[in-house]
């Protein structure tokens, strides 16, 4: 994943397609260049914003996104091989590259991936910044915990990290 610049006058057109996941409805959402975002059903307003236009449609990256996530869910897949371009501040983009590298099965701390980044003192950043992660799953914010080892924040609900992590790591039950 790469930093994409985006301007607000850029007229991609984004296309949108929903899945039914063992963790609810998810939106998937794609540009021309790859996955913009995969969206939890009850989202916080502000949380991911498209400056293009978003319409429902076919796209194949959204197929493939699809695909490769009920693979995920079925326990036959532990990485994920799409085109990303979520769009984000430079610092945002470290961190959800830093994301990339925690394995499947594994979790760190926001300071552990703080000091990853050089920036041992900004561990709310680092969870600011995956609080903003537009591809849930895919990039997998899911796998940062407290320092403590408990479960904190996440877009699609502590419930659905629970289950993330646990259908990752079944012997290490969250």
């Amino acid at each position: 994943m790469s930093p994409t610049k985006k301007s607000v006058r850029d007229e991609t057109e984004l296309t949108s397609a929903t899945m039914h996941s063992p963790v609810g409805e998810l939106t998937i959402v794609a540009s021309d260049t790859g996955l913009r975002a995969v969206l939890w059903p009850v989202e916080k307003d502000g949380r991911v914003t498209f400056a293009e236009d978003v319409q429902p449609g076919n796209h194949p990256v959204i197929d493939a996104t699809k695909e490769q996530l009920d693979d995920y869910f079925a326990g036959d897949r532990t990485e994920f091989l799409l085109p990303l371009d979520p769009v984000g501040t430079e610092f945002q983009q470290s961190v959800w590259n830093a994301l990339l590298t925690i394995p499947h099965g594994e979790t760190s701390s926001y300071g552990e991936l703080a000091a990853e980044l050089g920036k041992p003192s900004a561990s709310r950043a680092v969870g600011s910044a995956t609080g903003r992660n537009p591809i849930s799953i895919v990039v997998p914010c899911h796998r940062l915990v407290a320092s403590s080892g408990k479960l904190t924040g996440f877009a699609g609900g502590l419930e659905a990290k629970q289950w993330l992590l646990n259908h990752e790591a079944p012997d290490q039950l969250f």
